[in-house]
């Protein structure tokens, strides 16, 4: 199947001579939560604005569902929906004015049952008739994902969706963004908590300074980057590590109360069972033990610091 995204050769340099895209070669699965992590400055909005066709690309094409982002605007724009990060409303609209209004600018017939439809979806179908003035941050957050569904788009670019939102309407936002993926609607977001990417992302995408420097399955990419760390609390302190030992690059923590053991959980399940047994050969004894697996912030972090 081919993608839903297709980004090739893309370029942006602006009038001033800044180069904010460079050479992005970017393909985006039908169906799939795609988080494009980066810092401030990395490229993400305007890599998102080219997509959207809200801002013209230097060089390079993009295409969306098939359609030419530039040669076939309206078709492209039409396939995709933006929740931009800047909570911007009409104060005095309702919810109900808002959304529908939203549909009406792709050209798209009245249809109240899918508007009823979608403010249900997010939880917003009793606040139908308030204005956007009274309703709280999280509130309106949700009325932009409602606009951005309005027009029925097969692909949904969400800028920062959870900025400004508390913890319990973050766990049940990633709940709505799930749910859409699961009726088939592509998901692509930005975000900057990067346990929101942990959670919910099928794939990663690292921007900075322009460029994409690593796209991967999540899982694989915390396979590959990431380390496993088990922790041995001891029985008596130890100063230096047995010869016998050595292979296994163990490190004395804690004032010698700790030896830390990093290694790759998909490659050295066996290893355990003979550090174990070594361990015991040289007479270290040990109370307890813990496991720690290394985070997407820190893999981002690392990424991020030393691209090569």
């Amino acid at each position: 199947m081919s993608p839903v995204i297709s980004v090739s050769k893309l370029d942006k340099i602006y009038a001033s001579g800044f180069q904010a895209l460079k050479n992005i070669n970017l393909d985006i699965r039908h169906g799939e939560i795609f988080a494009l992590l980066g810092p401030n400055g990395a490229g993400k909005t305007t890599l998102i604005s080219i997509i959207c066709g809200l801002v013209n690309p230097t060089s390079g094409t993009v295409l969306a569902d098939g359609h030419d982002i530039v040669r076939d605007y309206r078709l492209a724009r039409s396939k995709i929906g933006l929740v931009p990060q800047e909570l911007t409303t009409d104060a005095f609209e309702t919810v109900w004015a808002t959304v529908s209004f939203s549909r009406g600018l792709f050209g798209k017939p009245a249809n109240p049952a899918h508007i009823e439809k979608v403010l249900r979806a997010l939880s917003l179908w009793n606040k139908k008739d308030n204005k956007l003035i009274t309703l709280s941050g999280g509130m309106k957050r949700r009325v932009l994902i409602a606009k951005a569904l309005s027009h029925e788009p097969q692909i949904l670019f969400l800028d920062e969706p959870t900025a400004g939102v508390d913890v319990s309407l973050r766990q049940e936002m990633w709940q709505v963004v799930r749910s859409l993926r699961d009726t088939g609607v592509t998901i692509i977001l930005t975000t900057h908590y990067i346990e929101e990417a942990e959670e919910m992302a099928d794939r990663v995408g690292v921007i900075n300074n322009g460029e994409i420097i690593l796209v991967e399955e999540k899982n694989e990419l915390m396979r590959k980057l990431g380390k496993k760390q088990l922790t041995l609390h001891l029985s008596e302190p130890l100063r230096v590590i047995p010869a016998t030992l050595a292979a296994y690059q163990l490190e004395i923590a804690a004032e010698g109360n700790e030896l830390v053991y990093t290694y790759d959980s998909q490659r050295q399940h066996n290893d355990i069972t003979a550090l174990f047994h070594d361990l015991a050969g040289a007479g270290i004894k040990f109370n307890d033990l813990q496991t720690q697996q290394t985070s997407l912030e820190e893999i981002f972090v690392k990424l991020v610091r030393n691209p090569s």
